[in-house]
């Protein structure tokens, strides 16, 4: 298991089913979230020395934040040898009623989130001569699922390429970068954009019949940051209970 990760989003939601997969597998956990209080009650809540897991203030569309989360990880427990981008804006929208400046807003978390947290940490982790990064995509940037926006649709599968395009630069030097597309998820977040009735509709959908568990993709994530991945990088991950096979 890796030894240090900084999850984005980790507060709540998916993030947070990460961050408590890695913290009881041992790994030392930093929680990026602009929801500082939530992040806080979440570290108090699985380690209240603090010893072990932190809240750090995160604004995934900044430079500056990520150097300064690296900066912090790096003073209490050295070098990090984890990054989880895992922050996300979802607003459901048809696709013609999308405000350009909401689009531009969903696409500044999501896209720009992962290209500048991948990018600061990248550097550092070349340098150190390795290191994991696992980016969270959708099933929704593979079938053009538009429920949950198109623009959310659209910057996920931004979030595939520039997986790639990572994996492939950063590969010579121990780095791995890989991503997860979670179909749809037993989560508050999806019951609060998805009415009861179209829920029931899309589980009769997938082929396993149900929703999936936030632990699967959590546990999954857990194995791409450990050591013993080293050998895949720039494979995108699915974990949408047979609604897309290839």
């Amino acid at each position: 298991m890796t030894d240090s990760a900084l999850v984005t989003g980790g507060a709540q939601g998916l993030g947070a089913a990460i961050v408590r997969a890695l913290f009881a597998q041992g790994c030392r956990v930093a929680i990026g979230d602009l929801d500082v209080d939530g992040a806080a009650a979440l570290a108090a809540e699985l380690d209240p020395s603090g010893e072990r897991i932190f809240a750090q203030p995160l604004d995934v569309r900044e430079e500056a934040a990520f150097a300064a989360a690296y900066e912090a990880m790096a003073q209490r427990w050295g070098e990090p040898q984890t990054l989880v981008n895992n922050a996300v804006m979802t607003v459901a929208r048809p696709v013609l009623e999308i405000p350009p400046d909401e689009f531009d807003q969903v696409m500044a978390v999501n896209v720009r989130g992962t290209f500048v947290g991948s990018q600061v940490f990248g550097r550092r982790f070349k340098a150190a001569g390795y290191g994991r990064i696992v980016n969270i995509a959708s099933l929704a940037a593979q079938n053009g699922g538009s429920a949950t926006g198109a623009h959310y649709a659209a910057s996920k599968g931004a979030i595939i390429t520039l997986t790639k395009v990572f994996a492939r630069d950063l590969a010579p030097f121990g780095v791995t970068v890989n991503a997860i597309a979670p179909g749809p998820l037993d989560l508050p977040s999806v019951r609060r954009i998805v009415p009861e009735d179209r829920l029931a509709a899309m589980v009769g959908t997938i082929p396993v019949g149900q929703l999936g568990d936030p632990a699967y993709v959590a546990e999954l994530v857990c194995l791409l940051a450990a050591e013993r991945s080293g050998f895949t990088t720039g494979a995108t991950w699915d974990v949408n209970g047979g609604l897309y096979m290839r």
